[in-house]
C-alpha cells in the first residue's frame, strides 16, 4: 500500500510514518505502516491468532479490537500471558461502508487534534499485506516501560461506571441513559481541577455533535488517573461520524444535553443549536466568555476541517458526505433562537 501523505498526521509529502507520527506512536522508533499478516478473513492462522487474540483483549463495544505488541520495531499480535500498547481495529461487521470505517475513525480523530485541539489518543491509519486499511491506537492507560517493565497501569474509569450504571442496573442500553448534563456533575463530584476539565469536556461533546457522532454514549467519555494520582478526562477515542454507517440519532444520551430542561429553541425547532450549547456551558459553570469563545472556534473552522478531509483516506464519495454532515451541523451550531425572535 503506496501513500503520498502520512498515515497517522495526514501531511503530504511523506510514504510512511512522518517522524512527528513515529515519536507520538512508537517513541522515536521506525515502523512501517504495513502490518506483515494479511486480514483474518483472507487467511485461516491469521483468522484463528485474531480469536486467541480478541479472547485476551477486554474492551466493550461491537467492533472488532486487537491487541498489538511493538517488538523490534514491528508490530506483533500479542500472544498469552503478554501485553500489549497498541489496540487495532479491522473492518467492522454488519453496518453500511464498513470499509471506511478505519478511515473515518482516524480522520475524526485527527480534526478533533489538529483543528479543534482536543487530547487524543495517539492514532494512525495502518495496512494489512493486501492493502486493505485499518485502525491503529496507542493506549494511553498504561506508561511507556521502564527498565522491561510495560505493565505500569494508570486508573481509568469511564462516566458509566462513575453514573453506577451497568447491564445489571439499567438494561442493555445502560451506557445511552442520562443527559450530557449529568457528565459535568460526575466530573465535579470526581475531579479536583473542575472547570479546567469542564471545559474540555465541554469542547469535546461539541466536536462529537458537529461531526454528526451519534454514538457518544457514556462508556466514550471516561477519566484517567495522572502520574500525581490525581484524576482529570482522558484523551478522547472512539471519534468518528457514525452517520455514514448507521442512521442515529443527533444525541447519544437518550434524556440529550439537559436533566429535565430544554431551551425555546430546540421546543421550537426540533434540533440543538447555538441557545442551547450556550444554555449547557452557563449550566455546568463555565463562564458566558468561555462559552461564548469555544463555539465560535468551532463556527469559524470550516476551510481547516476540508483541506484535512480532502486528504484522508475515506473514499471521494464519503469525503464529501462527511464535509456535508459537518457543514450541516455548523449551520445549525450558527443558529441563534433567540436573535430571531
Amino acid at each position: 500500500m503506496n501513500t503520498d501523505r502520512c498515515p497517522s498526521t495526514l501531511k503530504p509529502g511523506f510514504n510512511t510514518y512522518s517522524p512527528a507520527a513515529i515519536r507520538k506512536l512508537f517513541d522515536g522508533r521506525k515502523v512501517s505502516h504495513l502490518l506483515p499478516f494479511l486480514p483474518p478473513e483472507k487467511d485461516a492462522n491469521t483468522n484463528e491468532a485474531f480469536m486467541e487474540n480478541r479472547k485476551r483483549l477486554n474492551f466493550s463495544g461491537v467492533q472488532k479490537k486487537l491487541s498489538l505488541r511493538l517488538e523490534k520495531n514491528k508490530l506483533r499480535l500479542t500472544q498469552e500471558g503478554e501485553f500489549g500498547h497498541y489496540i487495532l481495529k479491522p473492518i467492522p461487521d454488519d453496518i453500511k461502508q464498513p470499509h471506511q470505517v478505519p478511515a473515518n475513525e482516524h480522520l475524526s480523530m485527527q480534526l478533533a487534534e489538529q483543528v479543534f485541539k482536543i487530547n487524543t489518543a495517539a492514532n494512525a491509519m495502518i495496512f494489512f499485506q493486501d492493502g486493505q486499511g485499518a485502525y491503529l491506537t496507542r493506549r494511553f492507560d498504561y506508561a511507556p516501560p521502564v527498565e522491561g517493565d510495560d505493565t505500569r497501569k494508570y486508573g481509568m474509569e469511564d462516566f458509566a461506571t462513575l453514573a453506577q450504571k451497568s447491564k445489571d442496573t439499567h438494561g442493555v442500553d445502560f451506557k445511552y441513559e442520562g443527559s450530557y448534563e449529568d457528565l459535568f456533575l460526575l466530573l465535579k463530584q470526581y475531579v479536583g481541577p473542575y472547570l479546567i476539565e469542564a471545559q474540555k469536556l465541554f469542547r469535546l461533546m461539541l466536536f462529537n455533535y458537529v461531526i454528526s457522532n451519534g454514538d457518544a454514549h457514556l462508556k466514550n467519555y471516561s477519566l484517567l488517573e495522572t502520574s500525581g494520582r490525581d484524576y482529570i478526562l482522558s484523551p478522547a477515542y472512539d471519534l468518528l461520524t457514525t452517520r455514514l454507517h448507521v442512521n442515529d440519532p443527533d444525541i447519544a444520551l437518550k434524556d440529550g444535553l439537559f436533566n429535565s430542561y430544554e431551551t425555546e429553541s430546540f421546543n421550537a425547532n426540533g434540533f440543538y443549536a447555538y441557545d442551547d450549547f450556550f444554555q449547557l456551558g452557563v449550566r455546568v459553570g463555565l463562564g458566558e466568555g468561555v462559552v461564548r469563545n469555544t463555539i465560535n472556534q468551532f463556527q469559524t473552522k470550516e476551510a481547516e476541517v476540508k483541506e484535512l478531509v480532502a486528504r484522508s483516506f475515506l473514499s471521494e464519495e464519503l469525503k464529501k458526505e462527511y464535509y456535508d454532515h459537518f457543514l450541516n451541523k455548523i449551520s445549525r451550531l450558527n443558529y441563534s433562537f433567540s436573535k430571531h425572535i
